[in-house]
Formats: structure tokens, C-alpha cells, sequence
């Protein structure tokens, strides 16, 4: 009886530890993957920020050097929000026809850079006009960030 209760007792220990080691291991990848997503919010922050700036210069100014440096950045922002996958799973709804919003969105955000194309062109457009169209650029752009 002796026997069976010492081998009891330290299988009972080592599943102790075994139960001890894996709250470890998951309490430490918890804490790197909120410290990931704190850095990856803080650089979608800061492209906002850029992007922002950027939008005003292209206001501004109308050249063509800042309209392609504000669309590249724009792009740079889809795909790093795209690639941090970023709530990602609730800006993919399907709608009843079997689209996904996200593309839509994407979609969208593209026209609106035409159109701020046009606008830029259009010399005769007021800066209201370009910085409506950059206003609305930016809110697609948080829709799907958030």
C-alpha cells in the first residue's frame, strides 16, 4: 500500500507542474501578443498621422509629387492594416449576396482616390472640394483600421 500511495503522490506532483508550466507558457504568450498589438496600433497611429499631413500638403499645394506620395502612403496603410490583421475577422462581414465588405471598402477607398485624382487635375476645384475628398479617404481608412 505503501508503494502505490508514493507513486500517487508524485504523479499527482507532476501534474502539478505540468498544469503550472502550460499557464507559464500561456500567460507569456498572452503578454507578448498584447504587446504586439499595442506596437502594430501605435504604427497604424502613426501612418494615420502621416497620411493626415500628407492629405493637407496634397490640399494645399495640388502637385502631383504629394498626390502620388499621399496614394502610395494610403496604399502602404491598406496593407499594413491588412497584414497586422488587425480586427480583421469583423471588417470581412459577407453580405446577403456573398461579398465581403473588406473589399468593398477597398474598392471604395480606390474610386475616392481617383476622384482626388480628378480633383487635382481639375485646377479649377476648390481646396474645399480636395480636402472633402481626403476627408473621406481618411474615414474609409479608419472604418477599416477599427
Amino acid at each position: 500500500m505503501k508503494v502505490s500511495q508514493d507513486v500517487r503522490t508524485q504523479m499527482e506532483t507532476s501534474k502539478q507542474n505540468n498544469l503550472k508550466q502550460t499557464n507559464a507558457k500561456s500567460s507569456f504568450q498572452s503578454v507578448v501578443g498584447q504587446e504586439t498589438q499595442k506596437l502594430k496600433e501605435t504604427e497604424l497611429n502613426r501612418l494615420l498621422a502621416d497620411l493626415t499631413k500628407q492629405g493637407e500638403k496634397v490640399a494645399k499645394f495640388r502637385s502631383f509629387q504629394d498626390l502620388g506620395k499621399y496614394k502610395k502612403m494610403v496604399r502602404q496603410f491598406i496593407q499594413e492594416t491588412v497584414n497586422s490583421g488587425l480586427d480583421l475577422e469583423q471588417s470581412r462581414k459577407w453580405d446577403l449576396e456573398g461579398g465581403s465588405q473588406t473589399l468593398s471598402l477597398v474598392k471604395q477607398i480606390d474610386d475616392k482616390l481617383i476622384e482626388l485624382t480628378d480633383d487635382v487635375l481639375d485646377q479649377e476645384k476648390d481646396s474645399i472640394d480636395v480636402l472633402d475628398v481626403i476627408g473621406e479617404i481618411k474615414g474609409m481608412l479608419l472604418n477599416l483600421y477599427a
